[in-house]
């Protein structure tokens, strides 16, 4: 989950963008920070959209931590609220190679 921090700036580069193409700039005359947090952004959001199957992994690594926890939950993984994503994808592979 993001950040408070990380949302605010999410929120601002988009606001960038659109004023930008209200005064008829294109993309590429925004800034190269700009640019590539709004290039991140839209990756996020095309995974997401595909189901984040494809360019992130096979398996247990191409889940969200939601969707891990969950899964961790469904195999009655102990502590899996206080695990990171790295910890879920552990656990939840190596309970799944045990069942």
């Amino acid at each position: 989950m993001a950040s408070e921090k990380q949302r605010q700036a999410a929120r601002k580069n988009v606001k960038k963008a659109q004023s930008a193409s209200r005064s008829k700039r294109t993309i590429a005359n925004l800034s190269s920070k700009t640019r590539s947090a709004l290039g991140r952004e839209g990756a996020k959001a095309a995974a997401r959209k595909r189901g984040a199957s494809r360019g992130t992994g096979t398996g247990a690594g191409a889940m969200t931590v939601t969707e891990l926890r969950r899964e961790a939950a469904r195999l009655e993984i102990s502590g899996r609220s206080k695990m990171g994503k790295a910890q879920l994808v552990r656990a939840v592979a190596q309970k799944r190679r045990s069942v």
